[in-house]
């Protein structure tokens, strides 16, 4: 018997050698730098892990060897090689070997340095996992939404214009399944992460599989102690910030202290202009509220604090919810943006518990993905955000942009509303209306995307009985719940009491996220 079993053996050794070997995986690129990028595959056996590249699809000149690692105690192997004394911003063309397997030939472009001064673009989608209904969606946002999309409004091919995709979790529906990786993430995304290097986080599907840390190749300047959980990525002027929201991992109190000393770093490295962080939980989520987070509540205090003393715009992707929202911070210019679903099942409205929160400005029970444009220009850098729309299983919509926001790192505050005097007579109680001029700026093209309203007891506003914060638009549940509203008058919407004087006080803000001063402070009697 154990003769047989020795034989059975080496059958199957030898047999390695007499088939080819199969790409399973097709590369896919990792940790780009402008000298440098890795480029991974998988194979159904084999050591050999060899890449061939060049400045021309013709000449694939060079040859760089790498190595080859065991991925789940089979004879399938993972290969990585690292390309180096790259030059920045610059296309390459590749194909990767491993014995007789050769791939097709890819292209990719290296990122820039820190002063670049062209635009940029960046990718965020998230919430891929499959869904049994609709097993192909994933690919159908791949190749029926991004790369169609980036052909017919840019010139070139996908790595000419796109410098990274980032995912804020939730890739596979079972991360410790090791068919799903290839079958449900890496086979439906092909098309694009051959020629786009992308950068996840783990969400919690991925379960903190050793699949996932085996698969992606992320920066490894976070902490040695829990490598790839959380990492930094800069590309040209704005640094790519990944973190860990997931359970086991939202407690470690050294995450939060690493991302307050970076962004401590941050503020001061005057190359950085802008901050994005990903992530996989929401703080607040209008879609699904079981979701929503505390450890990511305590993430965005951070970086409203980064902001506030750097005067550098942030924001955060995150996911979980599968849907879009867009919403902004109150005091800081700091974006909340759900960048899903890429794939999983819809949260459609009313599915689940939900609320109507003052932060989001837009949700929407949608597939698709962000499109995310960085314009570094030295005199007033800025960032475009984009909603690129699939729809969902109700209506479908073919690329379409259902949402935009531009931030500046600039501020160029809107005029200072003046408030309307009140009647001389007293006020009722119920029902106060209060109203201030129409919105101004010098800033071009710019409108009134919001208005802070306070009443307070005191004229020094220490007690705030009444703070109505409200935005141009408010889609929740399918409908604009600000409609017709031009945010220049408010009613009190409470009960004062009777012979009273109120201090009032208005500001405005404008939809690149800068407020006005403070209007100057009216007062108004209640009767007796």
């Amino acid at each position: 018997m154990k003769k047989n079993h020795i034989l059975s053996f080496a059958f199957l050794f030898l047999a390695q050698f007499l088939v080819a070997q199969k790409i399973e995986i097709k590369p896919y690129l990792q940790d780009a730098e402008p000298t440098s990028i890795k480029i991974m595959w998988q194979t159904d056996f084999g050591e050999e892990s060899i890449v061939h590249w060049g400045l021309s699809e013709n000449k694939l000149k060079n040859k760089t060897k790498g190595t080859a690692f065991d991925i789940n105690f089979t004879a399938k192997r993972v290969h990585e090689v690292s390309l180096s004394e790259l030059k920045r911003f610059t296309t390459y063309y590749y194909k990767v070997q491993t014995g007789k397997a050769v791939s097709g030939i890819y292209q990719f472009k290296t990122p820039p340095f820190s002063d670049f001064s062209k635009k940029i673009n960046l990718v965020a989608m998230s919430d891929m996992q499959y869904d049994w209904q609709y097993p192909t969606k994933f690919k159908e946002i791949v190749e029926e939404g991004l790369l169609p999309y980036f052909d017919k409004n840019f010139e070139g091919d996908i790595s000419d214009n796109l410098a990274m995709v980032v995912i804020p979790g939730d890739l596979v529906e079972s991360g410790t399944n090791f068919n799903q990786w290839e079958e449900h993430f890496f086979k439906q995304s092909e098309k694009l992460f051959s020629k786009v290097p992308v950068y996840p986080v783990p969400g919690n599907h991925e379960r903190n599989s050793e699949y996932y840390f085996k698969y992606f190749q992320l920066p490894k300047n976070g902490n040695p102690a829990y490598p790839e959980h959380w990492w930094f990525k800069d590309y040209a002027n704005t640094r790519i910030i990944g973190l860990d929201s997931n359970d086991g991992y939202r407690d470690i109190k050294q995450q939060l202290i690493w991302l307050q000393e970076l962004l401590e770093k941050t503020a001061k490295n005057d190359t950085i202009d802008f901050v994005f962080a990903q992530l996989h939980h929401p703080h607040k989520s209008e879609l699904w509220i079981p979701g929503e987070e505390d450890f990511t509540g305590k993430v965005v205090k951070l970086l409203e604090e980064f902001t506030e003393k750097s005067n550098k715009p942030s924001l955060h992707f995150f996911g979980h919810t599968h849907g879009y929202s867009r919403g902004q911070s109150k005091e800081h210019k700091h974006l909340w943006v759900n960048v899903a679903s890429a794939g999983g099942t819809i949260d459609n409205w009313g599915e689940f518990e939900g609320r109507d929160y003052d932060e989001f400005t837009v949700t929407q029970d949608e597939y698709g993905f962000v499109l995310a444009t960085i314009d570094p220009n030295k005199e007033n850098p800025s960032f475009t955000l984009k909603r690129i729309s699939r729809g969902n299983n109700i209506q479908f919509r073919d690329n379409q942009l259902r949402d935009s926001v531009t931030v500046f790192k600039k501020t160029i505050q809107p005029n200072q509303p003046i408030l309307a005097d009140f009647n001389k007579e007293n006020q009722p109680i119920y029902k106060v209306v209060l109203k201030a001029t129409s919105f101004k700026s010098d800033k071009k093209d710019s409108f009134h995307a919001a208005s802070n309203w306070q009443v307070s007891t005191t004229a020094d506003f220490s007690k705030i009985i009444y703070n109505s914060w409200k935005q141009h638009e408010n889609w929740y549940y399918r409908e604009n719940r600000q409609k017709d509203d031009d945010l220049s008058d408010e009613i009190v919407d409470r009960k004062l009491e009777n012979d009273t004087t109120y201090f009032v006080r208005v500001r405005y803000r404008d939809q690149f996220l800068n407020w006005s001063d403070w209007s100057t402070i009216k007062t108004f009697n209640t009767a007796k």
